[in-house]
């Protein structure tokens, strides 16, 4: 059976004792059931639905793209990639006709 590497300090010398899982270089021990409990992002867009990767959006607000002239206008389709955690952007999504952005939650709604 492979263990996964140690999360604290990336070392592949990992063993079992019992549920737990014990990295022997750093000392750091966790359960891997919990850890992907707890690893999981919870996103909501703008009406409260639960955001997943693979998800298709659409932009509710026209938004302006930092560092261009374009604007992304509303009702701009687009696909999650990726979620990321923060306050801000925490969308990685590829965005019809702009490629790919990081996008803030609270300006797009499921489709």
């Amino acid at each position: 059976m492979s263990l996964p590497p140690c999360p604290n300090c990336q070392s592949p010398y990992i063993y079992a004792d019992q549920e737990q899982l014990v990295c022997p270089e750093c000392a750091y021990e966790w359960n891997p059931e919990y850890q992907a409990e707890q690893e999981a992002i919870i996103v909501n867009d703008a009406n409260g639905a639960l955001l997943a990767e693979g998800d298709k959006v659409t932009l509710i607000k026209d938004l302006k793209v930092k560092g261009s002239s374009l604007v992304l206008k509303i009702g701009t389709k687009a696909v999650i990639r990726r979620l990321k955690e923060g306050k801000d952007h925490q969308l990685d999504c590829k965005v019809d006709g702009a490629g790919d952005m990081v996008v803030t939650a609270a300006f797009v709604k499921k489709a």
